[in-house]
């Protein structure tokens, strides 16, 4: 199944007493770009994330965000700075004793004097939390590629319809090509009957023929059309893969173009130049659909 690179997944849950989000999107780019946002003090979480994510997902710019409660469970200490806290008092008793006014400082209001107290919680255990926070992030991955899988089966229908298109101009190439040549042999008749009628000179069909041959070799696209329906039957091919197709077809999609850009070269009928028009036009469309493509 073909992928799309946009995509967006997200998942909630409650693991060992702790709240862990894990919330991911990602737009288009041409490698494997991935920015993680986690928590301050869950750094280590970063690459382990990374890896887990590359390991399902070839290309595009991702940017996931983890946001991680405290456990329910989680000890922890509060030291206090006895002597930051001396250091308050006798400093209340100066400014009390030097000045007459009353000396009425009580715990609470000590309590509020910066660093008076130093919060520690318990060391994380980051081996568990890890395969907490993947455990969701597998989830959240899953609706993420998801989401990925129908947008490229969008992509892929559009795509293949569009192709589709182009077979049938090409078709229309094919049928045309011979008429032009034909056509062309009896414009080039008439003009000579017109040229040679007052000088009574019978025409030379042989330099007709051998002029015409020419013409119609000038303007042969058989090898073109062919070289078109191979490219488009490739561009099937890979459009059944289970694997990340995008730059393979981008390459099918130049040479396609480089194809359409020799036919339109060669036709010197103004019916196949709109019809190579069309087909350049449906390949252009067709290239900017698959830069979505992974």
């Amino acid at each position: 199944m073909v992928k799309s690179m946009t995509g967006f997944g997200r998942c909630e849950e409650i693991v060992n007493g702790r709240e862990i989000t894990v919330e991911l999107k990602s737009v288009n780019h041409r490698y494997f770009e991935f920015n993680c946002r986690t928590p301050r003090g869950f750094s280590f979480l970063d690459d382990k994330l990374k890896s887990f994510v590359n390991a399902r997902v070839a290309r595009g710019k991702i940017d996931m965000y983890v946001t991680v409660g405290a456990a329910e469970d989680t000890a922890t200490e509060v030291e206090i700075n006895h002597q930051l806290v001396s250091g308050y008092l006798n400093a209340m008793k100066e400014i009390s004793e030097k000045y007459g006014i009353p000396n009425d400082v009580s715990v609470v209001s000590l309590s509020r004097f910066p660093d008076v107290f130093t919060v520690r919680k318990a060391a994380e255990d980051e081996e568990q939390l890890t395969a907490d926070v993947l455990s969701v992030a597998d989830k959240a991955l899953a609706s993420f590629l998801a989401m990925r899988g129908q947008e490229g089966e969008k992509l892929r229908a559009d795509i293949l319809s569009r192709a589709e298109t182009i077979l049938s101009i090409v078709e229309e190439i094919e049928e045309r090509s011979p008429q032009t040549v034909r056509e062309y042999e009896e414009r080039l008749l008439e003009r000579i009957r017109l040229t040679l009628d007052s000088f009574s000179v019978e025409i030379d069909e042989q330099r007709v023929l051998t002029e015409v041959a020419v013409f119609a070799d000038k303007v042969a696209v058989a090898e073109e059309t062919v070289r078109l329906r191979s490219h488009f039957e490739q561009l099937q091919s890979f459009l059944r893969l289970e694997e990340p197709v995008g730059r393979k077809i981008d390459f099918i999609i130049q040479e396609m173009n480089r194809e359409a850009n020799t036919i339109g070269s060669k036709v010197q009928d103004a019916v196949l130049a709109h019809k190579v028009v069309a087909i350049k036009g449906e390949i252009e469309k067709i290239r900017e659909q698959v830069q979505n493509l992974e």
